[in-house]
């Protein structure tokens, strides 16, 4: 199991496997036992390893799917909470859980980090206007993505925005989404479900086309990504080289790593105090200097550290003056 499974008592976390990446239905079995296995895990009750696979294409519609899905469950389990994080397992936490925690416990609740723009150039025409049928939304097995030979124009009923896959949501939206009245959400996924790489767009066209929500955005989704100077459609892979500049960024999360990558070993020592095959530490763990989390204490006691000092840079320079609000939902 990967250190980003936060095990903090206070997180309600889901864990969703695709079939894309995960072939055989004993991988989730497997992945249930080891998560449960964890002590912390056990007592609190916190993680939920969702129950069937969902089969999802990264380059289709089907993540959109996958994300309505797991925000869903979450609100089924336990309304009681304040902010939806959809992480992928390419991504790798820079704070600790308490510093998290912290930091946006503190942070206003009416506010929604959504990475998103309106221009459109050639590349995002490219991936836009084609029109396609993904499997993943109707066959088992893991087979191609069709693509129509036509293309379609753009919408003119709302404009459309893209961003980036990761976003951190409040509650308000995220039942908005799943639940709400007004019918956006789901004229907006019927489009996007033969669009490619619709993840992209899901999140940043309803908030920035909804009047209830488009106050509420913040053009940084709070994850540190580098692109290289050859495409810009993905950030590349990050290294040991990158940690600095991932640390000045004040970011609460990176993207994207290789498996095992030695940087992750790297972040769990130096950054997160987490040593192999435990998990991260925080106010919660009493116990000896060797085994802190052997025993817990009072899951609402937070140690913030360094990382939390960095967090509050980054959401203080997004909020100071409330100069974010013109850059929201900007038309280009």
């Amino acid at each position: 199991m990967s250190s980003t499974t936060p095990t903090h008592p206070l997180f309600l976390l889901s864990l969703q496997l695709l079939t894309s990446s995960l072939d055989h239905p004993s991988d989730r079995d497997r992945l249930s036992l080891r998560v449960h296995g964890l002590p912390v895990v056990k007592a609190a009750r916190n993680v939920h390893v969702i129950g069937n696979a969902d089969f999802a294409y990264p380059r289709g519609s089907s993540p959109i799917a996958s994300l309505l899905r797991g925000a869903s469950i979450l609100l089924r389990l336990n309304s009681n909470w304040d902010w939806f994080i959809n992480l992928s397992a390419h991504d790798y936490p820079l704070v600790t859980q308490d510093d998290l925690l912290h930091i946006l416990s503190y942070t206003p609740k009416d506010l929604n980090f959504v990475n998103h723009t309106s221009y459109i150039g050639w590349k995002e025409a490219r991936r836009l206007k084609p029109i396609i049928v993904d499997p993943g939304l109707y066959l088992a097995e893991k087979t191609g993505m069709f693509y129509a030979t036509q293309k379609r124009d753009f919408p003119s009923a709302y404009q459309l925005f893209s961003g980036s896959p990761t976003s951190v949501l409040n509650r308000k939206f995220v039942e908005f989404c799943v639940l709400g009245s007004d019918n956006l959400p789901r004229t907006l996924l019927m489009y996007l479900a033969n669009s490619p790489s619709s993840l992209l767009s899901y999140v940043p066209t309803v908030v920035c086309n909804s009047p209830e929500f488009k106050e509420s955005a913040v053009n940084h989704n709070l994850q540190y990504a580098s692109y290289s100077a050859s495409s810009s459609d993905s950030p590349r892979h990050l290294n040991g080289s990158d940690l600095k500049d991932m640390l000045q960024s004040g970011s609460a999360f990176a993207t994207q790593f290789r498996p095992n990558d030695p940087i992750l070993d790297r972040i769990d020592r130096e950054i997160l105090g987490r040593r192999r095959g435990s998990v991260v530490p925080g106010g919660w763990c009493v116990g000896e200097r060797n085994n802190t989390c052997g025993e817990w204490g009072d899951a609402d006691i937070l140690r913030p550290g360094p990382g939390a000092k960095r967090f509050e840079r980054r959401i203080t320079e997004l909020l100071k003056n409330g100069t974010f609000r013109t850059q929201q939902c900007l038309i280009e």
